[in-house]
């Protein structure tokens, strides 16, 4: 997907960093090991008496990498203890150097070198210099977080309870309980489209990226799963990615039922966020050491070492899960293509519903696409219908078309699913009185309306944006009226409807607010595919990924509430929105059948919807995005500035651009174009006020070398200007 020559040289007077980078892969350095990252010369000797070496350390200054000393040479890639200001921090030997860049005497020494891990190896060095090099962001501030918690906390290795370190104490533990043995799946036959795909894959001995285009419900997953027993079978790893934690659990079943036969139960580990930092470490090491050989993971774990990778997959590549919000803003699925071609190995990106970018290298030939027209099993695709709501009397948020198929489908024994993007029981609580509304003391949003039982003392008002909570008002805090009514819907008001609609049927309802306990998403999925579920309600958190046996009818209500966004990429996201939870319907049952309701039912995003036209959408979505300039054909950064007023975040963001348009004035004649600054669509969060700068270029090489230059100017000036400011590169929302 991309193509870079970054070079960082920790080395130099003016920590610069050279970057230059396109999306297609053809011009990228024909030796990967070029990348700044000093690289081990076999036989080499260290003569000096004081060996200087570069440590990059997890801290928001410069490039992120400092000067040490140490009597004895140190390998790259050993992670050091040092003392940094008065704090002692872990740190990473990522260069060897004649001399120091400072003072020679101020120049501290190495306290300890690690030797409980391997060193991390040179191609994990090189992604993570592309990673901070591309992001905009300290070296250390790219290695460490992707580290496990145990090996970067110094804590962890001085000190009483420390014994000998994480991993010595872990190797000491008793083992985990070895999982319920499992039969192994029946391997079943793949149609011509699959086995086609798998033989361009498996018959791949380089780079190569493949878009995996299928229909719901064709078969991608069993692809996936071939083509990871090939190279398993010729003695290399697998990392198989997917957007979300709630899918690990069923594709880890899925996973080891097939695998069980190929190299028993340590041949599979699994990194999200949502394991312990024992348990972290202790997949992170299987998979590091090469005992595990395929590694299931979220975004994260783009990041794991694994020495004999021959294989990446990454699942619904266009889920917007895979690009960090926070932190090091990365996008996983952009580095696993630039993995694979670092390691020279192939790529393979699958979906339903593409991203525009993956769509668009595929129509270039950037990628290679493999297409599965048909569904796996001999069911055919949902009929998919609109329902005109503008005449409509609904009766809490449902149609009378879409409760008559309801009862056609439970009469039938089949189960339904009732999509609404939308958690919590109302969006705002109201005054009929005077007209209050509900509105978060700390944020410019509204809070919404809880119910955790059926008294209202359990009810509650919470903002989704800064996570205040407060208790429901008896009467209204202006008026003194107690006439208080929820507006609008979500997914509990459903719930409660639906209950007294329909009495025989058991309801079950799956969103953040009912999988908050560790372990209570993976339960509840297993009632609905055990048949113990009738209805269920629920978010995006169902929308993918999952495949319910005997799920006939999807009502979609609410969709139109993304048709309107600010944000230009909201029609591509609620049509793949649509596609994916459509998708869940017949395929295990004839007849499967689509409900959407909507007030604008002409819109292009409905009518392409209705053809399972993806095609056609991705079209005339390119031509929309090429006549406007739009990614991708337009590269962007956002620059976001937080502070107590508006005005001073706006005005950094003027002094930001200022500068830019001052002293980088040739970047402006090379087609670098500055939008105006404004205020965020919610603009106060947790009493913090902020505001954002867009910026834009027709050339991705052009925007890196400007943003290189530009970026460690705002450091300063944001310190002058009391602002906290953050940089991204290839934003999501806008």
């Amino acid at each position: 997907m991309c193509k870079v020559e970054p070079g960082l040289n920790p080395q130099s007077s003016d920590n610069s960093y050279e970057t230059t980078l396109t999306f297609g892969m053809s011009a990228l350095p024909k030796n990967p090991d070029k990348c700044g990252i000093e690289q081990e010369q076999p036989g080499s000797q260290i003569s000096a008496k004081i060996h200087w070496v570069g440590v990059a350390l997890d801290v928001p200054l410069g490039d992120g990498v400092f000067d040490y000393k140490s009597p004895e040479p140190i390998e790259l890639g050993v992670r050091v203890i040092v003392t940094f200001g008065r704090r002692k921090m872990i740190g990473v030997v990522i260069s060897r150097q004649d001399k120091p860049r400072i003072d020679p005497e101020q120049v501290r020494e190495v306290e300890e070198a690690l030797s409980d891990i391997a060193p991390l190896p040179a191609d994990w060095q090189r992604m993570a210099q592309f990673a901070a090099g591309y992001y905009q962001r300290p070296l250390g501030e790219v290695m460490l977080p992707s580290l496990p918690a145990p090996l970067r906390k110094v804590s962890a290795y001085q000190g009483k309870a420390s014994r000998g370190g994480p991993v010595a104490r872990m190797r000491k533990r008793r083992a985990p309980a070895p999982l319920p043995d499992l039969t192994p799946d029946q391997i079943p036959t793949l149609n011509a489209e699959q086995l086609g795909a798998v033989n361009q894959i498996v018959a791949c001995n380089s780079h190569q990226t493949f878009l995996l285009h299928g229909v719901t419900g064709s078969g991608k997953t069993e692809v996936y799963l071939h083509s990871a027993l090939h190279y398993l079978a010729a003695g290399k790893q697998v990392l198989f990615m997917v957007p979300e934690i709630n899918l690990t659990p069923q594709f880890e079943q899925v996973l080891r039922a097939r695998l069980v036969h190929q190299g028993g139960e340590d041949v599979l580990a699994v990194l999200h966020s949502g394991l312990s930092d024992g348990q972290r470490l202790r997949e992170w090491l299987r998979v590091s050491t090469g005992q595990a050989r395929v590694l299931l993971g979220t975004r994260l774990s783009i990041f794991t070492p694994m020495p004999d990778l021959g294989l990446i997959i990454v699942d619904e590549e266009h889920d917007a899960s895979y690009k960090q919000q926070d932190g090091l803003r990365y996008s996983a699925r952009d580095l696993a293509v630039w993995r694979g071609h670092d390691r020279n190995i192939p790529v393979v990106l699958g979906s339903a519903t593409p991203s525009l970018e993956s769509w668009q290298h595929a129509q270039k030939q950037r990628y290679t696409c493999l297409s599965l027209r048909q569904r796996a099993r001999d069911v055919t695709l949902p009929h998919i219908r609109l329902v005109d709501t503008r005449r409509l009397e609904l009766k809490q948020g449902f149609s009378p078309q879409l409760l008559e198929a309801m009862e056609k489908r439970l009469a039938a024994k089949e189960q339904v699913l009732v999509f609404l993007n939308r958690r919590g029981y109302a969006p705002v609580l109201s005054c009929t009185s005077c007209g209050w509304v509900s509105q978060c003391p700390r944020c410019t949003a509204y809070t919404i309306l809880h119910r955790s039982g059926l008294a209202a003392r359990h009810h509650h008002l919470q903002c989704h944006h800064c996570g205040y909570h407060a208790r429901v008002p008896v009467k209204c805090p202006d008026c003194g009226d107690a006439d208080l009514r929820p507006m609008g819907r979500g997914t509990q008001r459903l719930e409660e409807y639906l209950g007294e609609r329909f009495p025989a049927a058991r309801i079950a309802r799956i969103d953040a607010d009912s999988t908050r306990l560790k372990g209570s998403a993976q339960t509840l999925f297993a009632k609905v595919h055990a048949g113990e579920v009738d209805i269920l309600v629920g978010t995006q958190m169902v929308a993918k990924g999952h495949d319910f046996a005997r799920l006939g009818l999807v009502g979609v209500l609410n969709a139109d509430a993304m048709l309107f966004a600010q944000d230009f990429r909201a029609p591509e996201r609620l049509f793949a929105q649509l596609m994916q939870v459509a998708g869940r319907a017949g395929r295990h049952v004839a007849g499967g059948e689509v409900i959407v309701q909507t007030d604008y039912p002409e819109q292009p995003v409905y009518q392409a919807l209705l053809r399972h036209d993806y095609t056609g959408f991705a079209r005339h979505s390119l031509q929309e995005r090429e006549s406007v300039g739009l990614p991708p054909f337009a590269f962007q950064a956002l620059l976001t500035a937080e502070a107590k007023t508006i005005a001073n975040a706006l005005s950094f963001l003027e002094e930001a651009k200022a500068l830019a348009q001052n002293q980088f004035s040739a970047y402006m004649d090379m087609a670098v174009t500055f939008y105006d600054p404004v205020p965020l669509r919610v603009v106060r969060v947790a009493h913090v006020e902020r505001a954002q700068l867009l910026v834009e270029s027709t050339s991705r090489p052009v925007l890196q070398a400007f943003l290189s230059a530009w970026n460690p100017q705002l450091g300063p000036l944001a310190n002058q200007l009391r602002v906290r400011c953050t940089l991204e590169v290839d934003p999501l929302e806008i």
